[in-house]
């Protein structure tokens, strides 16, 4: 086997637990800049890029070096598709779907109300035809994308009053984090506003925003949002598994020697890992910690969610009329999310259900 099959079937634990160093020391140096649509306070999904560097730099025996910048500080951070598009840096780190306003279709990558969980889309990028149908429509950007990690299924945000109803979202001002559970949003009268999180405390204190949706209990807690919104809703139905991306220059990549591809394919994997699972580790402790500094942790209705069902549905079909690329990608994944469901029911769902039932 060669050497660089070697690293992208065991990752950077295999190959440093071999023993066999990556064949690098004939080769120039590489230097990367990653940017990111994320603070560096948030050391999940921040961590990721930072997780990402690491390991291409120990793989590469410190020849390919990337070095990671936090959103504000070489660009803005939803300023990152034009970069890569233009070829300003080689990399970025981001949630595609805030790029919906470019085209709809970028929210594919990341997550769709009622889309995939956390391993579903995992799975579907790649084992089933998610990563190439996306690639193939990131191509128009220059843009070849890995998986940054995944959060899992979120929360449904923080609201300054009760949501009780669907009468309750009309007129509500509600940071949205983007993509199509903003239309979906606005059709049960939410007024959606799209900004970069670290702006969304001062909003929400000051009452330019009624609610605002980010992440999960950890990066909420950090991001002090208990402080000035007391109710917390669950579940993030427009985020069942929102993906993060890694985002390369397709020409920065084609540049890299085929064991410097090698390593970059491994470091993204390692890094996608480390998320998914510190969020898993992080979530349960956090939420402990909320609830007990008085955090009033509340369900949507059924109601409301059949509401949002509903309008999400149709979202997705005037999209679908719109676009054949759209409704490609729209359907492979409902297909896709169709048979995970089917199992689902005999495996997780039904393992999980009693689980919880249980004293452990």
């Amino acid at each position: 086997m060669d050497r660089r099959s070697l690293i992208k079937r065991a990752g950077i634990a295999g190959v440093l637990a071999s023993g066999i160093a990556p064949a690098v020391h004939a080769q120039a140096a590489v230097r990367w800049r990653l940017a990111s649509s994320f603070p560096k306070s948030l050391d999940t999904i921040f961590g990721s890029a930072e997780m990402f560097a690491r390991t291409v730099k120990d793989l590469s025996g410190g020849k390919f070096e990337v070095s990671t910048h936090a959103a504000g500080e070489l660009m803005p951070a939803f300023g990152v598709v034009d970069a890569i598009q233009n070829g300003t840096i080689e990399m970025a780190q981001t949630a595609p779907y805030y790029f919906t306003g470019k085209n709809s279709i970028f929210a594919f990558g990341c997550a769709v109300p009622f889309g995939l969980t956390a391993r579903q889309m995992d799975s579907w990028m790649e084992h089933g035809n998610g990563r190439k149908l996306m690639d193939a429509f990131y191509a128009q950007y220059n843009i070849k994308s890995e998986s940054a990690g995944n959060t899992g299924t979120q929360m449904g945000g923080w609201y300054r009053k009760e949501i009780k109803t669907v009468a309750d979202l009309k007129g509500l001002k509600m940071r949205l984090g983007g993509g199509l559970f903003g239309e979906a949003m606005a059709k049960l009268g939410v007024v959606a506003q799209n900004m970069p999180a670290g702006e969304v405390y001062q909003a929400l204190e000051k009452g330019t925003l009624d609610a605002s949706e980010f992440v999960g209990p950890y990066d909420d807690e950090k991001l002090g949002f208990n402080k000035v919104a007391p109710f917390y809703y669950y579940p993030g139905w427009w985020e069942g598994g929102a993906e993060l991306e890694f985002f390369i220059n397709t020409k920065a990549y084609a540049a890299l020697s085929p064991e410097n591809k090698a390593i970059v394919d491994a470091a993204t994997k390692v890094a996608a890992r480390d998320m998914t699972a510190k969020y898993d580790a992080l979530n349960p402790v956090a939420l402990k910690r909320l609830v007990a500094a008085r955090t009033q942790l509340k369900p949507f209705s059924k109601d409301l969610m059949d509401a949002g069902f509903k309008a999400s549905m149709e979202v997705f079909a005037e999209h679908e009329a719109k676009s054949p690329e759209f409704k490609k990608i729209h359907q492979d994944m409902r297909a896709f999310q169709r048979d995970q469901l089917l199992w689902t029911r005999f495996s997780e769902y039904r393992f999980d259900s009693y689980m919880a039932s249980v004293k452990i």
